[in-house]
């Protein structure tokens, strides 16, 4: 059975930083791609964040683009994702995402999800 468990939400001031983990396990034997959602009461899933199974190439939403940080240790199956500067508009449940392609990651449609951990952001 595939899990992916993201940890490290919680509630942190303006300006401030988190970071979140995913663990991924039971993945059949092929390479992934991992990354990071988000999505905030009201609106749609976003796209965040992906590294590629080697964890030599990311790619990131410009809205993240140099304050989130995506990245891997591949000896423990997670992936993470460092949070820099945050906004109250960062508030959101994070979602953690596996995939054999990595495009698909980026669009939105990776084979496996985790069930998401909630960052807030307060003024």
């Amino acid at each position: 059975q595939v899990q992916l468990v993201e940890s490290g939400g919680g509630l942190v001031q303006a300006g401030g930083s988190l970071r979140l983990s995913c663990t991924a396990s039971g993945l059949p034997d092929r390479r992934y791609a991992m990354g990071w959602f988000r999505q905030a009461p009201g609106k749609e899933r976003e796209f965040l964040a992906t590294i590629n199974w080697d964890g030599d190439s990311t790619y990131y939403a410009d809205s993240v683009k140099g304050r989130f940080t995506i990245s891997k240790y591949s000896a423990k199956n997670t992936v993470y994702l460092q949070m820099n500067n945050l906004t109250p508009e960062d508030t959101a449940v994070y979602y953690c995402a596996a995939d054999p392609n990595g495009r698909t990651v980026v669009v939105g449609s990776p084979d496996y999800w985790g069930q998401g951990t909630q960052v807030t952001v307060s003024s």
